[in-house]
């Protein structure tokens, strides 16, 4: 996907979390986001919206404040705010779209341009919106080639060797023979564990532990929002890689 329907997907994946969880008690759990309701869950991502936003907006050439992301305590009395939701999605939305996808701004990692706010802000939202949805009980669904973005920018994400250094352990899940592969019909993806960082490709190579399911399931799988259920090969191995990439 490009810049510009990565732009136009934070607002229709926001819209439709505003539409389906319109009825929804904001003291509802969400189980996949251990003790957060979906009030905590949606005042999280519209502050995260906001925060990206003034990001983009005015060029900021170091971290802002992210109070508004992480502190997501509040009233969960009232109906979801969907209007406030989808506000501050168009905001980031329109505030990308002005600033163009190379517009140099502060980024984590190595990225350095308002595209990585555009993608990383698609997919953060449609995960929040499976997260909605899964807590009310329905079935999530979303556009295949929405799904297939999302999950290579997992991919890419999970590949960089920055987190050895946020989290030394990690390398427990390195060494010899190690690897994951993910099949969903006709696309594959393969992680090589058996250097010094993780590499990533797509298609099918043999690996360790595969996991296998629709294209949607193993999005769900990855970003652990759902078990996986059928894995083939070594599973014990895979449930101890799950627990040393939870970052999404």
């Amino acid at each position: 996907m490009d810049f510009d329907r990565h732009c136009a997907e934070i607002v229709t994946q926001t819209e439709l979390l505003a539409t389906e969880s319109a009825d929804a008690d904001l003291a509802s759990p969400v189980p996949s986001c251990p003790g957060w309701t979906l009030g905590n869950l949606v005042r999280h991502l519209g502050g995260g919206h906001r925060w990206a936003e003034e990001i983009v907006r005015t060029r900021a050439t170091a971290p802002l404040p992210d109070d508004r992301v992480r502190q997501v305590d509040g009233d969960d009395s009232g109906p979801l705010p969907g209007s406030w939701l989808v506000e501050g999605a168009s905001r980031l939305a329109s505030a990308l779209r002005e600033a163009g996808p190379d517009a140099e701004v502060w980024v984590p990692f190595h990225y350095g341009t308002a595209s990585f706010y555009a993608r990383r802000f698609t997919h953060e939202t449609l995960v929040h919106r499976a997260d909605a949805t899964l807590a009310a009980g329905l079935k999530f669904r979303a556009a295949p080639e929405v799904v297939l973005d999302a999950v290579d920018e997992w991919m890419e994400l999970e590949a960089l060797p920055q987190h050895f250094e946020f989290r030394p352990e990690k390398r427990e899940i390195l060494g010899e023979g190690r690897s994951v592969g993910f099949e969903a019909a006709e696309h594959a993806w393969f992680l090589d564990l058996t250097g010094s960082v993780v590499a990533w490709e797509r298609g099918r190579r043999e690996a360790a532990a595969t996991v296998r399911g629709s294209l949607t399931d193993l999005l769900l799988v990855l970003y652990q929002r759902k078990d996986a259920d059928e894995v083939v090969g070594d599973r014990e191995f895979f449930e101890r890689w799950q627990t040393h990439v939870r970052f999404g």
